[in-house]
């Protein structure tokens, strides 16, 4: 994937990568022959079974690391545990993720302060703890999970716009700071998405048509998505593995939707 040691595999850590988008992405970077530190908050026999079973798959070296990145602790140490695991880092995605929905006036301060840590501050910990390593090797890829909500604004998601919006924000800041030094920034923001995250949204919605979940998708996506499809996760992992590829080595500070048309209206 890189002109630097062509002999030499590479080694990613991915947040929030025992399900969903996180899953897509390592699957996605492990097929390409990239070596997967996987990371959740399952107990360790789960996630193990996880990194198991994707290294047998694609015959890459695979390892899970339990942190909660809602602590700052955690976070900042979760690089150096993963290099422990596997070796230097020399692709961080940061794709973990909650959300909560919610007016303004109602929003709950624990919800807020939680968003905020996992999403955005769990971010920064990682990125300032792989950056280092990376300028010492001369190359580096720092993908982040954003989201449309990096771009632009819906109702009731305070925090998660905050945190998205800030993503987008420091990504832009990080890959000016490392520029020269063979490392990109990306920010990936993706639409609606096919994930665990977005069930409680579909589930309301279904309340509205007797329980149909179908009718309740078509709704959702009738408001923001014009090409009418839930974007399976796989195609995010695709778009990653691109912006870690020498392809994309020109792309840095970039905030690339792939929202069916979302961000295009």
């Amino acid at each position: 994937m890189s002109d630097r040691n062509q002999n030499q595999m590479k080694t990613a850590l991915v947040t929030g990568s025992t399900q969903g988008i996180g899953l897509a992405i390592a699957q996605a970077l492990a097929a390409s022959g990239v070596n997967v530190v996987l990371h959740g908050i399952e107990a360790e026999e789960q996630g193990a079974k996880i990194a198991q079973d994707l290294s047998k798959k694609h015959g890459v070296r695979c390892a899970y690391v339990r942190a909660n990145l809602a602590v700052a602790t955690e976070a900042e140490s979760l690089v150096s545990a993963s290099a422990r695991e596997l070796g230097a880092i020399d692709i961080l995605v940061n794709n973990a993720g909650i959300q909560h929905t919610c007016p303004i006036e109602s929003f709950p301060t624990e919800r807020w302060d939680a968003v905020l840590a996992i999403n955005l501050s769990a971010a920064f910990h990682t990125m300032k703890a792989a950056v280092p390593g990376m300028r010492e090797r001369g190359w580096g890829r720092i993908v982040n999970i954003a989201s449309v909500h990096g771009l632009v604004a819906s109702i009731n998601k305070a925090a998660y716009l905050a945190a998205k919006h800030g993503l987008v924000g420091v990504s832009k800041g990080v890959a000016l700071e490392t520029a020269t030094q063979g490392i990109t920034v990306n920010c990936i923001c993706p639409g609606w998405t096919d994930t665990a995250i977005l069930k409680p949204q579909i589930q309301q919605r279904a309340l509205l048509h007797n329980g149909n979940r179908d009718a309740a998708i078509r709704d959702l996506l009738s408001e923001k998505q014009p090409n009418q499809t839930l974007l399976p996760p796989e195609r995010i992992g695709d778009v990653a593995v691109f912006l870690c590829s020498d392809a994309a080595a020109g792309i840095t500070g970039v905030s690339l939707p792939v929202d069916g048309g979302w961000t295009a209206q």
